[in-house]
């Protein structure tokens, strides 16, 4: 202020002598000499009071200007240092709290963002308008109608603050989660002039509360039982309980008052094992997580069988600070299981027992068996005239002669079910087929199928020689014994690999069977689907036996009339 007071001195100064020498060179050129001088040094005279009293003046009225506008000044500058200072806090601020700032000019609709809006929500400084409805137009469509509402409301009601949360759309097209506040500016009449906000983004901490929402309906919901505790142990070796869920108070059967504050160690008793109960106390102790079992008491003493876990909770600095505790009443489980246990050694005694009784069986119907066969043969020798004796003792050597057979095959069921250490080799197919053809060579000349035989070099690992014989002996005897009578027999045996299977087929064209009456008992013992003589039910279940003791599989596909495929399938 002293520096402009003295420059306007100086300025002033500089004029009035400027004016003084131009009134003296106006004199020298309009007067004569004499006069001249007198008139000269009156000027000049005259100029120089007028200049020191204008000077003395100026000065005075200048230092009473500056001693009364000093303390405005210093005031103005000091205001004007801070206002400056403030701005740089506040943009600091604004961009540590991931703020953007936003400034709106109520009447003429005029708005006006920080660079929060470029930083926090990716768009270009061209791309930012200046107006409502640029920030209205990129609220989400499901928020924009109730913060307008509200927004309005507030308007309205004349309030200072105001705050929402809604969507904010991005400049990719993506949506933040921004809390919105503002504070209304209003003119000495009280109307509402002007808004600055300021729009934090709390995506994170939005998506964390949902987070947190889903993770508390797991909790409270869940079917199994659900317990916190804290690090303090409150007896021998259990955490304070500081929170269950609804599922341990209903399996516990204690209420909420009555099990907070205390320990798990509350629902164990007499029946409890102890050695899972002394892993669950080392665990804690060592901060390691540990499952148990054991029995457990209800609050009106009922026991039940519980599967709990304990998983230690630790903070982002590696500390110890929770645990959390799953429990599952597997009362219903171990149940079953003990039942599964029983059944199975009732079941295991009851196919000793039927081993023995068929052991026993064909073994003391082998004496008797081979007495009446002796005796048979012994009257073969004598001649019987009696034609009805005859025909008595032909019947009776018939249904010898079945018995043995049925005798035979029940030994042979046997002795497959109670083999699983049979003699296992590696086979080439087409030399057990070539073994089995030899054996059939009389009734293939006989009924002179068509044969169409499709087997590859393969080799099949851990199979037993004698079953793979059977099976393709029983097959073939099969496609022969039920041809059909109105066209000539076909037979296909094919092979293949695929991975590590080994698939055959046999296919005929025989008379078929129903499978929509016979599936579910094509396999099953004693199952006969057509009146053959020499039908006795026995070969597809001995097949199937023999298949799947060397761990293979067999399906059946037919249509009446027109044959049946076998598909057996052998892991290589």
């Amino acid at each position: 202020m002293k520096k402009f007071s003295s420059q306007i001195i100086i300025f002033s100064l500089i004029a009035l002598v400027l004016i003084s020498l131009l009134g003296n060179v106006f004199i020298n050129g309009q007067l004569e000499n004499s006069t001249k001088d007198v008139i000269q040094r009156y000027f000049i005279i005259k100029d120089v009071v007028i200049i020191v009293a204008y000077v003395f003046f100026t000065k005075y009225a200048l230092n009473q200007i500056h001693s009364r506008y000093s303390d405005t000044f210093a005031k103005f500058k000091k205001n004007n240092s801070e206002i400056t200072e403030a701005k740089e806090r506040y943009d600091v601020v604004a961009k540590a709290t991931s703020n953007t700032i936003w400034d709106w000019q109520i009447e003429s609709d005029k708005l006006v963002w920080n660079k929060g809006i470029q930083g926090v929500f990716g768009y270009k400084k061209s791309e930012v308008g200046s107006d409502s409805n640029w920030w209205f137009s990129r609220i989400h469509p499901e928020d924009s109608l109730n913060m307008s509402i509200k927004l309005y409301s507030f308007l309205d009601a004349k309030t200072d603050k105001w705050q929402h949360e809604y969507r904010f759309q991005c400049a990719d097209g993506s949506f933040k989660y921004v809390l919105d506040r503002g504070f209304l500016l209003k003119d000495a009449d009280g109307k509402a002039i002007r808004m600055i906000g300021a729009l934090q983004d709390v995506t994170k901490q939005k998506e964390e509360e949902q987070r947190l929402k889903l993770l508390e309906t797991a909790i409270t919901q869940s079917k199994d039982a659900v317990m916190i505790t804290d690090t303090e142990i409150v007896d021998d070796y259990a955490p304070k309980i500081i929170f269950v869920n609804t599922a341990f108070l209903k399996m516990t059967g204690f209420s909420e008052e009555e099990i907070i504050g205390k320990s798990i160690s509350l629902i164990f008793g007499p029946k409890s094992d102890i050695l899972q109960l002394d892993k669950l106390k080392n665990a804690v102790l060592e901060y390691k997580e540990c499952v148990i079992e054991t029995i457990c008491h209800k609050k009106n003493g009922e026991e039940f069988w519980i599967n709990l876990s304990m998983i230690p909770v630790m903070t982002n600095e590696g500390e110890h600070s929770h645990w959390i505790s799953i429990q599952r009443d597997v009362t219903e489980e171990k149940e079953k299981i003990k039942e599964r246990e029983q059944l199975i050694r009732e079941l295991t005694q009851n196919n000793n027992d039927l081993k023995q009784f068929s052991y026993i069986t064909s073994h003391n119907l082998r004496a008797p068996l081979s007495n009446l066969t002796g005796l048979l043969n012994l009257v073969d020798d004598i001649e019987i005239e009696n034609p009805e004796l005859k025909e008595i003792i032909a019947g009776f050597a018939t249904s010898t002669h079945l018995l043995n057979e049925t005798i035979n095959d029940l030994v042979k069921v046997v002795i497959i079910k109670d083999n699983p250490s049979i003699k296992k080799e590696t086979i080439l197919i087409k030399e057990i087929f070539e073994n089995v053809f030899n054996q059939l060579s009389f009734l293939i000349s006989l009924h002179k199928p068509i044969l169409k035989i499709e087997l590859d070099d393969i080799s099949i690992l851990n199979m037993n020689k004698s079953y793979l014989e059977s099976i393709f002996l029983n097959l073939l005897t099969n496609s022969i014994k039920y041809k059909s009578p109105d066209k000539q027999l076909k037979i296909t045996i094919t092979s293949k690999t695929i991975n590590d299977k080994v698939i055959l087929y046999f296919k005929d064209n025989g008379i078929g069977i129903d499978l929509d009456r016979n599936k579910h008992k094509i396999f099953g013992l004693y199952q006969r689907f057509h009146n053959h003589p020499d039908s006795k039910g026995l070969g597809l279940y001995l097949v199937k036996s023999q298949v799947e003791t060397m761990g293979g599989t067999i399906e059946v596909s037919s249509k009446v009339g027109k044959g049946t495929t076998f598909t057996i399938t052998f892991n290589n």
